[in-house]
């Protein structure tokens, strides 16, 4: 039985396959995650090419890319297969979806807030998910209908009610008008909030799934940044706007994850859906 199901004995077995894939996942990015240790720049200036202002690339986001993909396709040959660099490398019921280095800002600083993510979808519902973060020690997993894992120990999302006591993070995008950016984060300060922004969109969905955050929001983000983070904000009991029902399963989309006890009074001050 897979180590993030063996606390549950009261519950039925997931499905062998699904079971499976998680563990060869956590498997294999752990891999990739000590190739991208080897590979990472010491602090200073950033080591990368610049795709555009504040989106970068470095030489590991390939290597980790490539590493992956292969290694999945030896295991689960029909399994479809997307990554952020690559895009759409093969198709299947069951898809991968890959971002090799989330954060690369910081990656190509010699900076710990990057990881790793890896999700799996059974046709458009993210099932499953893999985020290890190296440089910080530290792995999500989860499955969906068996928990949300960090290191092996459960994760809930926070349990703040209050708006003056809570943590929200925003992601900043080029892709965002400033006008639009600066709104949002003017109603996050309004509720009496703490604005907060790390530069790694996966980890601080994972940090809202662990209760680290009270809510993140980014206004353009893509299905390889976020598709490890879904299935931990389910198991985990935060709310998720409707991210992949409004255009994110195929292109650049909002999402905004937050606890369930503040859901509602973020979602009436930047004006986001939720799910």
């Amino acid at each position: 039985m897979p180590y993030f199901i063996r606390s549950y004995s009261n519950m039925s077995s997931p499905s062998p396959a699904l079971a499976t894939r998680l563990e060869a996942a956590r498997a294999v990015v752990h891999d990739a995650a000590q190739m991208a240790m080897a590979m990472r720049p010491p602090p200073g200036g950033p080591q990368a090419s610049q795709k555009s202002a504040q989106d970068w690339l470095t030489e590991t986001d390939g290597a980790v890319e490539a590493f992956i993909a292969n290694r999945m396709k030896t295991l689960f040959p029909d399994d479809g297969f997307q990554g952020e660099e690559g895009g759409v490398a093969r198709t299947g019921s069951l898809r991968w979806v890959v971002d090799p280095i989330d954060g690369t800002s910081n990656y190509a600083r010699g900076r710990c807030r990057w990881c790793i993510s890896l999700g799996l979808l059974d046709g458009d519902e993210p099932v499953a998910g893999v985020i290890d973060a190296p440089a910080l020690g530290e792995v999500y997993t989860a499955l969906r209908g068996y928990g949300a894992f960090l290191n092996g120990k459960r994760i809930q999302a926070s349990p703040v009610k209050d708006p003056a006591s809570s943590m929200i993070e925003m992601g900043w995008s080029n892709r965002v008008p400033k006008p639009v950016f600066m709104e949002k984060m003017d109603a996050i300060m309004a509720m009496g909030t703490m604005p907060r922004s790390g530069g790694c969109g996966a980890l601080a969905l994972a940090d809202v799934a662990s209760g680290r955050l009270d809510g993140y929001i980014e206004i353009v983000i893509n299905l390889w940044d976020v598709a490890a983070a879904l299935p931990l904000l389910a198991e985990a009991g935060a709310r998720v706007s409707p991210f992949l029902q409004e255009g994110g399963l195929t292109g650049p989309a909002t999402i905004m994850a937050v606890n369930p006890h503040i859901a509602q009074a973020l979602s009436k001050a930047v004006s986001i859906p939720l799910a």
